[in-house]
């Protein structure tokens, strides 16, 4: 069996796919999204996402056959408050991620209720529209600990050997509040700056991530680093390998440079 990639996806807002106007503005975000299973050796047998918008006091994992549908969105048409993305769970395969975090000290639990969140449906629209391949999370820590995550990550490498796919799903700039004109500037120069981080040899790279509050713009783009702190855990699981960047726009919601990547 290949071994896998890992990924950190900016995700986009909302249900972006299932709306025609949003749609066109992350058209390059879906092509991204769209080209990802031909880069892979082999199709996964499961893929794991670690959501910004599925936070616990530990690192819970999804453990249900068949995860029902969070709609963790506001102000969207009807219509995407009934969206199904129907992929089975990997109940199996989250039993083993709780036992390799055990393994590594790091508290978690099986979660059988938990359903799908934006993070995770939205980008799986375009990247298996079918629901084809066995889906399921584990979620980020409240305190966003980035050495815990990147910890996270380590903890789940082994998986890569195993036909798990390893997708860390958030944003690259995540201010609810400077989405617009305002966040040119400091999303511009805290991505230069992430690029240059995750090109870096892996020692620097881990060493710049854990101070990350240091970087150009940092607060201004991340108030709060729920949807970087995705970023920590597939860089751990792949944390010598090489950083490719396969995304990039300089005008999401208008003004946004937003990025994604890939290792491995």
């Amino acid at each position: 069996m290949a071994k896998l990639p890992t990924y950190f996806i900016s995700h986009g807002g909302g249900p972006w796919p299932w709306l025609p106007d949003m749609r066109k503005g992350m058209a390059l975000l879906e092509k991204s999204l769209a080209a990802m299973p031909a880069e892979l050796p082999e199709k996964p047998k499961a893929i794991l996402m670690v959501s910004g918008h599925w936070e616990q006091d530990d690192f819970a994992v999804m453990g249900a056959a068949h995860p029902p549908m969070v709609y963790d969105y506001g102000g969207f048409p009807d219509f995407t408050y009934h969206i199904k993305y129907s992929a089975p769970g990997a109940p199996a395969i989250a039993a083993r991620v709780v036992e390799l975090l055990k393994a590594a000290g790091l508290a978690t639990h099986l979660n059988t209720t938990q359903g799908f969140d934006h993070g995770v449906f939205a980008p799986m629209q375009v990247m298996y529209p079918n629901a084809d391949v066995p889906l399921f999370q584990v979620a980020i820590r409240h305190d966003y600990n980035p050495a815990a995550h990147i910890a996270l990550g380590r903890a789940l490498a082994p998986l890569r050997d195993e036909g798990v796919l390893i997708v860390g799903s958030g944003l690259s700039y995540h201010n609810m509040r400077g989405f617009g004109p305002q966040g040119k500037l400091p999303s511009a120069e805290f991505d230069a700056w992430l690029n240059g981080a995750l090109m870096s040899a892996p020692a620097k790279r881990e060493e710049m991530l854990l101070a990350w509050e240091k970087a150009p713009s940092a607060r201004a783009c991340h108030p709060q680093e729920d949807h970087l702190i995705p970023l920590m855990a597939a860089v751990g699981a792949a944390e010598n390998e090489k950083a490719t960047r396969v995304y990039y726009d300089q005008a999401v919601f208008g003004n946004i440079t937003a990025s994604s990547y890939r290792f491995g």
